[in-house]
């Protein structure tokens, strides 16, 4: 049973599916469907795709939610239960599900034989994100640090723009660029 707390926080819904070689094509057909039926669930965020290396049909997917309730009830429900009924002919095995309420998934594939790229690729790219969201987001702020004094007090700015730069890496900006240099983050 899931504390409190674990339902506020945000959760991840992590899959690997092992597609059939001559299936791949419908089973694209059918990852559009599902993601739309899960886009229409509460609290959906968003969904990640590691589309398999040429020659390979491994697919890792991440589809977000708000709490970890909100995934449960995604995972649970009717509608994904017959999306995986009807995907069942296409894998070559069962798919794997877990649900994941850190940031680890940014850079771990699920299942890989490989779980994470080397260090230095991760540090790159998050200090590469973080340097840069220090740069833009504080200026805009400043307008509104400017209009509401009591939000420019020192401890109230630094936390206000803290918790900006986190929300935008962990919800929007990682996800997608992980996804996106998934070839250069993944190759030893």
């Amino acid at each position: 049973m899931a504390t409190p707390q674990q339902t506020q926080a945000g959760a991840s819904i992590l899959i690997h599916h092992q597609v059939r070689p001559d299936s791949m094509d419908s089973y694209e057909s059918w990852l559009a469907d599902i993601i739309q039926a899960a886009a229409e669930f509460t609290g959906h965020q968003g969904v990640s795709i590691l589309k398999p290396v040429k020659g390979q049909q491994q697919y890792d997917i991440a589809v977000r939610f708000s709490s970890q309730a909100d995934a449960e009830r995604w995972l649970t429900s009717d509608i994904r239960k017959q999306l995986i009924e009807d995907v069942a002919p296409l894998l070559q095995l069962p798919e794997n599900v877990r649900i994941s309420t850190g940031i680890d998934h940014w850079f771990q594939p699920v299942n890989s034989p490989v779980p994470h790229p080397v260090r230095w690729k991760q540090w790159l790219l998050t200090t590469f994100v973080i340097c840069l969201l220090t740069i833009l987001v504080p200026p805009v702020l400043q307008l509104a640090f400017n209009a509401w004094p009591l939000l420019g007090y020192w401890g109230i700015r630094h936390f206000i723009s803290a918790a900006i730069i986190v929300g935008l890496v962990v919800y929007i900006i990682m996800p997608r660029l992980v996804s996106l240099l998934a070839g250069w983050l993944f190759k030893r």
